[in-house]
């Protein structure tokens, strides 16, 4: 339970220092997307309820810019074509 612990404080500093995703904290840490969220979201509220708290913050700004990253991702992606 002390490995899971540490991995979930591990990950939550990595996404609050970075202002990570849980997509690029899985990426980062070469782990399942899943994993990293039930971890941040679930696990480290029973144990470090202030660290959770901060994750959630970074995550909930992550999800309310979400929309704007994928157009952005979009208008690049067609930005190389030409019509």
């Amino acid at each position: 339970m002390e490995d899971i612990e540490n991995r979930a404080k591990l990950f939550a500093n990595y996404i609050i220092e970075n202002g990570a995703t849980v997509r690029a904290t899985a990426k980062q840490f070469q782990i399942s997307k899943s994993t990293v969220h039930k971890d941040v979201a679930e696990r480290l509220a029973k144990f470090n309820p202030s660290l959770a708290d901060e994750v959630k913050k970074v995550l909930e700004l992550n999800k309310s810019e979400r929309h704007i990253r994928g157009g952005m991702a979009t208008k690049l992606k067609y930005s190389h074509t030409s019509l």
